[in-house]
């Protein structure tokens, strides 16, 4: 009896223990999967952040348009698609100021969509994923009677960016790129022919179907501005891969005070004004302690200012000109940066051209001042 009891005993504890055993791990389990959906719950991006992150800075805080066109404009989110933002926000519109989103995951690029469909009480419209079967010829006609003056010749799009600065007074919005690959890998022949049938209220896109055009004359006009694809996508010209400075250095041989008189001058033979010659430190530490071995010289052509400006305010992050000459172990350098390296950054096309043009200013200064 006492040796049953005792394997009783035993066998009892053995199984409380594992019993014991048995909870604890479940508790760790359930520890765990609250840990996990936790910080699932924590990691899930949200559409407001990034939205402020990536896209407030061009497009407006609440969508209003900036440099960037509107997106909360009801005419705009009625007539595309979750999957037109998407795109657009993964493809761009290369050479046209919006950027390529590649960096971000999918989950960040659906939450920024769903945060844009909130600024909308309707339901994301849904279109057609069938090709448009037109006649392309007569599309192209019908393109140059109807778009072209809004849209360009070859579909080119309007000039400037979103903001009225850069466009006429009237026009709430610049006229998009309809030849740009990333337009037409974003818009499906659904959603272009949705466009041409009911216009976009409170801009210049009106309704073809009113202006008289037949549904056939519409099939035509998407078939036409499918073929400004030819078959290319949006990353079918990739960024040049030789490497641009982001600055323009020279070396003078001249002294400190005679090189900053140098450039005085070369600034005004190229027709620019000084504006004001200082010390770089000017304004950021107590007067009298600045070191009088780095100066900034400040220039600047305002018509030429005013050009670019209408093409991208954003060149007023490094307008006006600025030119620093430093004196380190009696050797004197000149430094401003370098307009190329600022292009590759705006994705802009048409402000490219101005872009070369100021380097090639700013390389001549330089050159004046130093040689």
């Amino acid at each position: 009896m006492v040796k049953c009891a005792a394997v009783s005993c035993i066998m009892e504890s053995d199984l409380k223990t594992t019993v014991i055993n048995g909870i604890n791990s479940m508790r760790l389990l359930f520890a765990v999967f609250l840990m996990v959906s936790g910080t699932l719950a924590l990691a899930a991006p949200r559409g407001d952040e990034l939205f402020a992150a990536h896209c407030a800075a061009c497009h407006g805080d609440t969508g209003a348009g900036g440099v960037g066109v509107p997106l909360s404009f009801p005419s705009f989110l009625d007539s595309v698609d979750d999957d037109f933002l998407r795109k657009t926000i993964r493809y761009g519109r290369p050479g046209r100021v919006m950027p390529a989103f590649r960096i971000l995951s999918n989950a960040q690029v659906d939450a920024i969509v769903r945060y844009i469909r909130g600024w909308s009480d309707k339901p994301a419209p849904v279109f057609s994923d069938k090709p448009v079967a037109g006649n392309a010829k007569h599309g192209k006609q019908l393109f140059s009677s109807y778009c072209a003056a809004c849209h360009g010749a070859d579909g080119e799009g309007g000039k400037g960016t979103g903001v009225t600065f850069s466009r006429k007074r009237d026009l709430p919005i610049i006229a998009p790129a309809l030849n740009n690959p990333g337009f037409l890998a974003a818009a499906s022949d659904g959603m272009i022919l949705h466009t041409l049938e009911y216009g976009r209220e409170n801009t210049p896109m009106r309704s073809f179907l009113v202006q008289g055009l037949t549904e056939q004359d519409l099939d035509d006009l998407v078939s036409y501005v499918r073929s400004f694809a030819n078959g290319k996508t949006p990353f079918d010209t990739p960024a040049s891969s030789t490497a641009v400075a982001k600055t323009i250095t020279a070396e003078s041989s001249y002294s400190l005070q005679e090189t900053i008189e140098n450039l005085e001058g070369a600034i005004v033979s190229q027709n620019f004004i000084l504006i004001r010659t200082e010390t770089l430190e000017h304004g950021l530490i107590a007067e009298g302690e600045e070191d009088s071995k780095e100066i900034i010289l400040h220039f600047c052509n305002f018509s030429f200012l005013y050009e670019a400006l209408k093409l991208d305010p954003r060149v007023g992050m490094f307008l006006p000109c600025r030119v620093t000459v430093t004196e380190r172990d009696g050797k004197v350098m000149v430094t401003t940066i370098n307009p190329l390296y600022l292009s590759r950054l705006f994705n802009n096309n048409e402000l490219d051209e101005y872009c070369r043009q100021m380097h090639d200013v700013y390389s001549a200064i330089l050159e004046d001042a130093t040689l």
